[in-house]
């Protein structure tokens, strides 16, 4: 069809006040050509304004997935475990005895650059709606936090701000922040990321979902007032920065934790009485998604009446109130004759509620307005609704635009890849370079940020933020009978080596994320994710995207874990410089007996140190060690052996079951590789007075000193043994295809390592952990 706007039919009589629509108009509200063509041609006409604007937030990169929907495609997503895949609000599993943990992961990348606080404790908000609109109580946040250069202008206020919106926000309403990472790197100096994961747990026959089903139905507004918070939020997520810096505040919305507490526990009772055919959170692009991907999941349509909408602001416009992300709102479908239940149940929370639309079975998606109605005006006129949008439902969902785009190798990586890191000089002292390495930003003590966390509420953190993974106990009463669930937590992604090997980066994300789990006694039952790119109209990004997909879908085949919900964030970039691919793996684990939590932190004196899995660190490509000294993410990157993996995980988890036990203490070796896995074993202990030193000795054997104490190749686990035991864990990690290295004993209040006789490395345990927890003061302060 001719995009030539006198070929195209105008659109009805514009609602007043609202602009003439045509192409230009289109590209500002950043549809492309092809696109403004192709909903002329559906509709037979041009889009009226509001449609228009219902099109741009619903054909978003953020809300349709159109560059990425041809390759999650790929992704395992089903198991003997999974009721609830990806499509829904949050993903679900089967955890036994007739419960389900319901979990996602979001980002909130561009609202937090522009406003950090609000961007940050929204995410927050909005991934807690995610999980209890399934029907579940969450239990547990945590954050993937990623910021720019430690010494970058911006860096300390973003850091500040960021982590004071997530603490705000999980403390106000009681839910513990009980883990996550934090990372610093250049590439995200004009576009952080901030991912919010929770994690909730639901009686498996109460499940609720997102659908609009049942001709005649009551469609229900819950919470808080609209206002024009948050207005094309969707869209501003799915475009880039540019060298002007942020300056949309408007769409960045505003959180109120206490009027989500009240929708929290409003929704729950709810729930509970069975009043309802589905609930969908007013998330990214508010009113317009959740009521057009309700009545996509049921294959029915929508007819809503805007002048009953609660509104905060005066002169409220259709285009305003449909595209508004106030946040703490929630859409209802209840059943016939519980309107009235609904309602008293939100009176007792003092939650506002109206009934603003009907379901149909026309498949088409039809909001209403009163022309210069305005219920907050002094002397409202009579309502008269006339037709604002009358679109298809499916032409907001399922036939949405959906690209495969170009992809291309990038002409860079080679060059970097070949880079030999042998000629980086050695340190003058190794004792000094494990200070320097424990000390620095992305390695140290994130005790600064978790100290503005509550990681208690609830009482049922078993393991705090510093392991592997947190552990949470969950209390589960079914029909008056009780029973305890424990799971573990972990969030995982190294985008340096994603960058140097997006195949073999983002299968060690999920490898990591997984292992990290099992060293937390848990079995990995379920994954969500976040992936975060750049702009997928550049072929290399792309390609690092595929590429990136089919990564992860092999680890995820090899270790049998499946991906059941997640989140696509593009567009991370300002004036065509990307972010590091990252694709944030968040892991869920069953830890079937009190008795399998495991911490990383040696425990006691006397314990034998083993290396169980590969015994190599290198190569050094991407590493800490390498970035620190030559400034660049350069050098050849380790790869992963999956069977490896899936060997050893399934090995510790073994081990961990046993009883009696015979390993006391579990940590994965990776970021700063095995030297700094060892510091944190020996100071991670709650308080200074438990730390437990170690002497050590590593294999003469091999590799260059650097790549052995610092390299950070996969699928390595330190475990602590009671003497005497280690003859029977070798026997076992030979049956079952593991390499186990003798590495020295726990004891003494220094860390020590040698080779072949030659003492390496010294340092007190004191200055280790000192370094540590100063890590974050050139940034933040002491």
């Amino acid at each position: 069809m001719s995009t030539d706007a006198d070929a195209v039919v105008p659109s009805p009589a514009p609602f007043p006040g609202d602009p003439a629509v045509d192409l230009a108009q289109a590209r500002a509200h950043k549809l492309s050509e092809e696109e403004w063509s192709r909903a002329c041609e559906r509709l037979g006409r041009a889009p009226r304004f509001a449609e228009l604007g219902v099109l741009s937030v619903m054909w978003s990169e953020h809300c349709s997935y159109k560059s990425s929907r041809v390759h999650l495609a790929r992704l395992p997503t089903t198991g003997p475990r999974v009721i609830q895949g990806p499509g829904e609000n949050a993903g679900v599993v089967d955890i036994g005895d007739g419960f389900a943990a319901v979990f996602k992961m979001e980002s909130h990348n561009h609202p937090s650059f522009i406003e950090p606080y609000q961007g940050a404790a929204t995410g927050v908000g909005g991934i807690l709606r995610d999980v209890f609109t399934m029907g579940a109580r969450p239990i547990a946040n945590l954050d993937s936090l990623r910021f720019g250069r430690p010494d970058h202008p911006r860096t300390a206020a973003l850091l500040r701000g960021v982590v004071a919106g997530v603490g705000g926000y999980g403390n106000c309403i009681g839910v513990p922040t009980v883990g996550g990472e934090l990372f610093f790197d250049k590439a995200y100096d004009g576009n952080i990321l901030v991912n919010a994961f929770t994690c909730g747990v639901v009686r498996a026959d109460r499940i609720f979902y997102g659908r609009a089903s049942g001709v005649g139905n009551p469609v229900i507004y819950v919470g808080a007032r609209t206002g024009r918070d948050g207005i094309h939020g969707a869209t501003m997520a799915s475009d880039e920065f540019s060298a002007g810096g942020p300056s949309k505040r408007p769409t960045v919305q505003v959180g109120d934790p206490f009027m989500e507490k009240l929708l929290l526990e409003a929704c729950l009772e709810i729930f509970a009485e069975d009043l309802l055919v589905g609930i969908q959170d007013m998330g990214a692009a508010g009113l317009t998604s959740s009521s057009v991907e309700m009545a996509g999941r049921s294959g029915s349509g929508l007819e809503l009446d805007l002048d009953q909408v609660p509104r905060r602001a005066k002169g409220l416009t259709p285009y305003e109130m449909l595209l508004s992300e106030s946040q703490e709102r929630m859409l209802l479908v209840a059943k016939p004759g519980c309107e009235a239940r609904v309602a008293a149940i939100c009176e007792k929370w003092e939650l506002e509620a109206a009934i603003i639309g009907r379901v149909t079975d026309t498949g088409r998606w039809v909001i209403k307005a009163t022309p210069g109605y305005d219920p907050l005006a002094e002397a409202p006129i009579a309502r008269a609704p006339v037709t604002v949008c009358d679109l298809p439902v499916d032409f907001l969902t399922d036939a949405a635009p959906k690209y495969d785009r170009p992809q291309r190798d990038d002409a860079t990586l080679p060059a970097r890849r070949a880079f030999d890191c042998g000629l980086i000089a050695l340190p003058v002292s190794w004792s000094d370079e494990l200070l320097a390495m424990v000390g620095s930003p992305n390695l140290g003590s994130r005790q600064w940020v978790w100290r503005q966390y509550d990681h208690l509420v609830r009482g049922g953190t078993e393991v705090r933020p510093g392991s592997d993974a947190a552990v949470v106990r969950v209390p589960c009463e079914r029909d008056g009978e009780r029973v305890e669930k424990i799971l573990a937590f972990a969030l995982d992604c190294n985008g340096r080596l994603c960058e140097l090997d997006a195949f073999h980066g983002a299968a060690m994300a999920v490898a990591e994320v997984c292992r990290n789990v099992v060293c937390g006694g848990g079995e990995p039952v379920g994954l969500t994710d976040c992936l975060n790119f750049g702009n997928p109209e550049r072929p290399e990004i792309m390609r690092q995207f595929a590429l990136a997909i089919d990564g992860m879908a092999a680890a995820c085949r090899a270790l049998g874990v499946p991906i059941v919900s997640g989140n696509v964030s593009l567009y991370n970039e300002t004036d065509g410089r990307a972010i590091l691919p990252t694709p944030t793996m968040g892991a869920v684990g069953l830890v079937h007996d009190a008795g399998d939590v495991t911490r990383a932190r040696f425990e006691e004196a006397g314990l034998s140190v083993l290396l169980l899995g590969g015994t190599r660190g290198g190569p050094l490509g991407g590493s800490e060690y390498v970035v620190r000294h030559s400034g660049a993410v350069q050098g050849a990157p380790p790869g992963i052996d999956l069977d490896l993996e899936r060997r050893l995980q399934g090995f510790l988890l073994s081990l961990l079951r046993r009883r009696p036990r015979h390993v006391l203490s579990a940590h994965d070796v990776s970021e700063g590789g095995l030297a700094v896995a060892l510091a944190e074993c020996c100071t991670a202990a709650d308080e200074a007075r438990h730390m437990v030193g170690a002497t050590i000795a590593l294999p003469e054997a091999g590799e260059d000193l650097a790549a052995a104490l610092f390299g950070e190749a996969p699928s390595r686990v330190v475990v602590t043994v009671r003497p005497g035991d280690e003859a029977e864990v070798v026997r076992a990690a030979g049956a079952a295809g593991v390499g186990v290295t003798m590495l020295g004993v726990t004891g003494g209040s220094r860390l020590s390592i040698a080779r072949g006789g030659e003492l390496l490395l010294d340092v007190g345990l004191d200055a280790l952990r000192a370094a540590r927890e100063r890590c974050l003061e050139g940034i933040v302060g002491a």
